[in-house]
């Protein structure tokens, strides 16, 4: 199985000047996830390279044995440290594709024609598609082959606005994801802050938060597995 990790290349938050990118442990958890399961594993950002960590990802406290071990791993970092550029990847070739979220893409990733692309086209493909924390509100330009809302009708999660307002920073990010899913038509459910969440709708996984990106990658690997 071949798995597309899309990461985020946006690294301030609004106009305070302060850092950020992707959530760490949103990719370490579900890396292993796929690399334990076998997955040929390729990481994707819309400007390639290196995409920019938040730095409060890896902080002690947000630190696990997963985070730990992908900063320890020569062979994962290396890969991350070599995205290939988004606007290059023909999704045909993968089975399927992952999203881990952190604020940046709600900034770059949100608003990418190539990004778009490819979501609309991997499920336009029937294959699955898996977004944890702030990602799921990447599919908010997304649409179906008719121009509906993606997300319209189907059950989903993400970063609760509860969870935004526990980081401090509901006045400086572009949406609350909670929100924009709802405006979409979504069926928007939540479990406890910061408890592992995960909603699947046919070929559609989303994640609550952190805690969930784990669960959602195994959730998408059991798929994978009911599909043959």
């Amino acid at each position: 199985m071949k798995v597309l990790i899309v990461l985020t290349s946006h690294d301030t938050l609004g106009d305070t000047g302060r850092p950020t990118g992707f959530w760490l442990e949103e990719l370490a958890a579900p890396y292993y996830a796929f690399l334990e399961a076998g997955y040929d594993i390729t990481l994707a950002s819309p400007k390639g390279g290196q995409p920019p960590l938040d730095p409060k990802s890896n902080e002690p406290d947000a630190q696990t044995d997963t985070t730990r071990r992908f900063e320890a791993d020569a062979d994962a970092t290396a890969a991350l440290a070599s995205t290939v550029v988004l606007g290059d990847v023909d999704v045909s070739q993968f089975d399927t594709v992952f999203y881990p979220g952190g604020h940046g893409p709600l900034w770059d990733l949100a608003e990418d024609a190539d990004s778009k692309a490819v979501i609309e086209a991997t499920l336009a493909a029937g294959k699955p598609l898996a977004l944890v924390c702030h990602a799921p509100g990447v599919l908010k330009q997304a649409t179906t082959p008719s121009g509906d809302p993606l997300v319209a009708g189907k059950k989903v999660t993400g970063f609760t606005n509860t969870e935004e307002e526990g980081v401090g920073l509901t006045d400086i990010v572009p949406f609350l994801v909670e929100d924009v899913l709802k405006e979409q038509g979504g069926i928007y459910s939540k479990g406890e802050d910061w408890g592992p969440y995960v909603v699947r709708d046919g070929l559609l996984i989303t994640g609550q938060n952190p805690a969930s990106s784990g669960p959602a990658a195994e959730a998408l690997i059991e798929l994978m597995a009911d599909r043959g």
